[in-house]
């Protein structure tokens, strides 16, 4: 039986994701195997930087580039804080002896203060040198093994400056205690001494180390949201024997096909189909919906949603990492360690940015040492050291992947599943929506609307009638006029005899009459048209019905109507686009009656309707020919070449049958409002990382001139090194504090 195609889908491709399959990472910089350490058939931890995603490390030794802690590339229930546990045992110990030193040292500035005599004799600064030494030598050791190894890669970082810095400082001091006699009485206080800077070099170290930890904690925050969606799936799960018998068994031993029980409370432990019962469940955490959904025997449910209310058994589907959630968790790790465009730019900042830096520091010296006041040397030093401590380049490294980290996972609480941040950055640009009318606007499963008797028969007995002849059909269409047939109580005839007419409709024999459901040109065959209710057809189709005409016995009996619903969410979500300004364009198969009668009733702004996939990508091609940014939104198969050619695909996902792979965005509920999600949480990650670049920006701009003195012939000022110390571990915090302000954002 052949009704209007045009009306489900009307586009049939094969079935080929890969045809759709839009992928920006590979786009991307391959890894580079310089950096890659991880043999090949290694089943550890592989650690990785966030900040540089080709580094590959079998264990944490820091980014041999920029220096940072690495992190696990699989997310992991349990956190590795061995990183942060070390660093906060180095700063408490720089702590214990900083503070000392530094209230020996400066007290006798602070109004009636009396230090001991000591103060002013040789040996104090042998005082000064115990407790600075074990501060820069044990609590600096990584700083100055980073540095280090920064030197010996060519990839001079904040460690760099840091190890420069704090080591000339203690360096100099440590020569000026032990081999005071070798210094030239210019350099030489006025009460003979050659004046040192241990505890500049004790407390920048400490500092500094206060700047790790907070960073540290600050980063463990970003992937947060991972670890909430690790902690969905419970530790076990209720196995149902073949004999009747039930036990508990580890998460790790359901094997794809094992019958399980889900009590009230409970987690579902992984994807499955349900055999008996039924419940409401607690998709939230999965779809970012947060009204439960019905769910009975035959539907599919999702691993690490929550049962409420009834008990059922199920049949485990996908098991371990074929799961949704394991999906998800992968989706988002690789995410967050994916690097945007506006990255390029700070990588390019940073690449001349310490090389500049130690010049900078140099001249500084230079200038200080010859043309400053007395004491230069001391001048000299002092404000070389700041230069070289402020404009550590960390807020200005960490500025993009500490947002997109956060954005990522936000993404996937809210059922949007960002691919990469590349898709992230150019949704931001998105301009024009092009979407599928079938299944994106419309729940994409037609139901019967409209029933019309002819003459004195019933709409019961016209629907008995039809539903006769549907019972034979395959098609969407006829499925609707049956399931409606039995929504309204009723039972169709029983038919013999049935064949269909390809782009008529189907006959058959129902109860002892000949019965056809088809289009008017079948009706003219059996000269069963009638111009009646050809006009209420008429009308029927402006409001995006489909509609089939029904004769009995040669004569006209009435007509039915099927539509295919929109989605409760879908003009809500149309408003909220159009707010942001973007243009909405739906390109269906459908006709072009019912095509503008959906996007009248929605205010669609352009509509192509009797569309191939290939005009699909043609209306894509001259969308983005006419200059305009062009984001797909579709379910990931029909429209794959539509989906392939846009700036940014976005697959309509439906419960767990999620195209994970074929676009830049994923919808886990295939929801228009996702769409509208994803656009905020693009305009306000790029709005953050542009916040935080300009900050990392201005901050290095201002603070290396006032740190090499800059100020001090007007005002008389000069910036302390510790000060500039504790200004740039502040910088870091500040911008990861920023970043994480994207957890509340209400999308």
């Amino acid at each position: 039986m052949t009704h209007d195609h045009s009306m489900h889908h009307g586009d049939d491709t094969p079935d080929d994701k890969s045809c759709c399959h839009h992928d920006h990472a590979a786009e991307a910089k391959q890894p580079d195997s310089a950096y890659d350490h991880v043999p090949a058939g290694y089943s550890g931890t592989v650690w990785t930087c966030p900040m540089h995603p080709q580094v590959r490390e079998t264990s944490n030794t820091g980014c041999p580039i920029c220096g940072m802690a690495l992190e696990p590339e699989t997310a992991t229930l349990v956190e590795d804080t061995r990183e942060l546990d070390d660093m906060t045992r180095r700063f408490w110990v720089g702590v214990a002896l900083s503070v000392p030193l530094l209230v020996i040292t400066m007290g006798e500035m602070v109004p009636g203060v009396s230090l001991p005599g000591i103060v002013h004799t040789p040996a104090f600064n042998w005082v000064q040198a115990a407790l600075a030494t074990p501060v820069v030598a044990w609590c600096g050791w990584p700083f100055f093994v980073r540095g280090w190894r920064s030197i010996v890669n060519r990839s001079p970082n904040m460690f760099t400056l840091i190890a420069l810095g704090t080591g000339v400082a203690y360096l100099y001091s440590l020569a000026a205690t032990v081999i005071p006699g070798a210094f030239p009485e210019t350099l030489r206080g006025a009460d003979g001494r050659v004046p040192v800077y241990f505890e500049s070099a004790a407390v920048i170290t400490t500092l500094v180390l206060l700047g790790q930890v907070l960073e540290l904690r600050a980063r463990q925050a970003t992937s947060g949201a991972i670890r909430a969606l690790l902690q969905l799936t419970p530790p076990t799960a209720r196995i149902v024997r073949e004999d009747g018998t039930e036990e508990d068994i580890q998460l790790e031993a359901i094997t794809s096909g094992d019958r399980l029980r889900v009590r009230p409370g409970e987690s579902v432990p992984v994807d499955g189909e349900i055999l008996e019962g039924h419940s409401s469940l607690d998709e939230s955490m999965v779809t970012g919906e947060p009204l439960p959904v019905e769910k009975s025997t035959g539907d599919a449910v999702t691993g690490g949603t929550v049962n409420q209310t009834g008990a059922f058994v199920m049949k485990a589907t996908h098991v371990g990492e074929d799961t949704l959630l394991s999906r998800i968790v992968k989706m988002v790790s690789e995410a967050q360690r994916s690097r945007a465009p506006i990255q390029g730019l700070a990588d390019k900042v940073a690449g001349w940015f310490v090389p500049a830096v130690v010049l900078i520091a140099v001249v500084t010296f230079l200038i200080w040492f010859l043309a400053g006041p007395e004491p230069r040397f001391a001048h000299a030093l002092i404000n070389a050291v700041a230069v070289l401590i402020i404009a550590c380049p960390c807020a200005l490294g960490l500025a993009t992947p500490m947002s997109i980290m956060v954005a990522t996972g936000k993404g996937a609480q809210a059922g949007v599943l960002i691919r990469n941040a590349d898709a992230l950055e150019t949704l931001e640009k998105v301009d024009t929506l092009v979407i599928d009318k079938t299944g994106t606007l419309t729940e994409g499963h037609p139901e019967l609307v409209t029933v019309e008797a002819a003459g004195d028969l019933s709409e019961a007995d016209l629907l008995i009638a039809a539903a006769g002849v549907e019972t034979s059909s395959e098609h969407p269409l006829a499925a609707a006029i049956v399931r409606g047939t039995k929504g309204r109580n009723l039972t169709p005839g029983k038919a013999s005899g049935f064949q269909s007419t390809t782009g008529e409709g189907a006959e058959a024999d129902v109860d002892g009459k000949h019965v056809a459901v088809g289009n008017a040109k079948l009706m003219h065959r059996l000269d069963a048209f009638d111009e009646t209710l050809a006009r209420h057809a008429d009308g029927f189709r402006a409001r995006g019905q489909t509609v089939m005409f029904v004769a009995i016995d040669g004569r006209p009996a009435g007509l039915i109507g099927v539509a295919d619903p929109i989605k409760k969410t879908t003009q809500p979500a149309i408003d909220r686009l159009h707010a942001e300004g973007l243009r909405i364009v739906m390109l269906t198969g459908d006709n072009e009656t019912t095509a503008h009668a959906v996007a009248e009733e929605l205010g669609i702004d352009e509509v192509h309707a009797d569309v191939s996939p290939e005009d699909k990508k043609n209306v894509v091609a001259k969308l983005q020919a006419d200059g305009a940014v062009v984001a797909m939104a579709g379910d990931g198969i029909n429209d794959a070449p539509a989906l392939a050619l846009a700036n940014v695909g976005i697959a309509m996902g439906t419960g767990t049958d999620v195209a994970m792979e074929s676009a830049g965005v994923t919808l886990v509920k295939g929801d228009l409002m996702g769409v509208a999600k994803a656009q905020t949480l693009s305009r306000a990650t790029m709005r953050n990382i542009r916040q935080n670049l300009f900050f990392a920006f201005v901050y290095n701009s201002l603070g290396v001139p006032v740190a090499a003195g800059i100020l001090y012939p007007v005002f008389g000022l000069l910036l302390s090194p510790m000060i500039a110390a504790a200004a740039m571990s502040l910088s870091s915090v500040s911008v990861i504090s920023n970043a994480l302000r994207l957890r509340t954002l209400n999308l």
